[in-house]
């Protein structure tokens, strides 16, 4: 984009204070009104997310519930007990524990179940502010356009402002379009992305679970986790086993 503006010498071209303020100013503005504090404060850490996020490997994931199959079926399921304060995960440990205690099956997949959709709409309101600011980039990118037409019309007597109106005209419909397709669509899109990773790799552990509550082979254990995966990474697992 430099290049096209015609490297760093013409990129001053493009800097313009007024059109900043309108369309830049009443972005965030109309976004801070539009949601509440809370939520808007956890946004800097959703937008953390899309760039240093680091998604758990579905393939750990799946090596590590086999290593937990193998153990219940020589010890029975009560060994996992320990092996449970071991799980970083808190999915993970929790279904573990739920099903070292003892509680029916179909509690263990509602609890879990109910955990994974409030996850997702968790990172449902997370976009929402991002989708928000990006369709407001835009329309007070129009508003600042419609203030330059309106201040450039008004006074066309006046040859010298003509220039600066037309630029502020110009400059925040660019503005606009910028910020929406630059920052907030993309990280819309990879917010999304890790999203589904996420719910797929909590799906994965949620079928490993009541795998190993109900006592199943290890090898049936792989074989149902394995269709979770992508083809070319379902050679990967036995790859880590060993």
């Amino acid at each position: 984009m430099v290049f096209g503006m015609g490297g760093p010498s013409g990129v001053m071209t493009y800097v313009d204070i007024p059109s900043v303020f309108i369309t830049l100013g009443g972005a965030f503005t109309a976004t801070i009104v539009a949601f509440p504090a809370s939520r808007l404060l956890s946004c800097v850490a959703v937008a953390k997310n899309a760039i240093f996020i680091n998604n758990k490997s579905p393939v750990i994931v799946i090596t590590q519930i086999i290593e937990f199959a193998e153990q219940a079926r020589r010890e029975g399921i009560l060994a996992l007990e320990s092996r449970a304060l071991e799980i970083t995960d808190d999915f993970l440990k929790q279904g573990i524990q739920l099903a070292v205690d003892g509680t029916e099956p179909d509690l263990i997949k509602e609890i879990l179940s109910t955990e994974i959709s409030f996850m997702e709409a968790r990172h449902e309101e997370g976009i929402k502010v991002f989708d928000f600011l990006a369709s407001m980039g835009p329309s007070f990118g129009m508003v600042g356009t419609l203030f330059g037409l309106i201040a450039m019309l008004g006074n066309m007597s006046d040859i010298d402002s003509l220039g600066p109106n037309m630029a502020t005209t110009l400059i925040t419909t660019l503005y606009g379009s910028l910020l929406a397709n630059m920052f907030c669509l993309p990280v819309v899109e990879k917010l999304k992305m890790y999203s589904r990773k996420e719910s797929v790799v909590k799906e994965l552990m949620l079928e490993g679970i009541m795998s190993l509550q109900s006592g199943d082979n290890p090898r049936i254990v792989e074989q149902k986790l394995a269709v979770f995966l992508e083809p070319s990474l379902r050679a990967s697992v036995s790859k880590e086993k060993k």
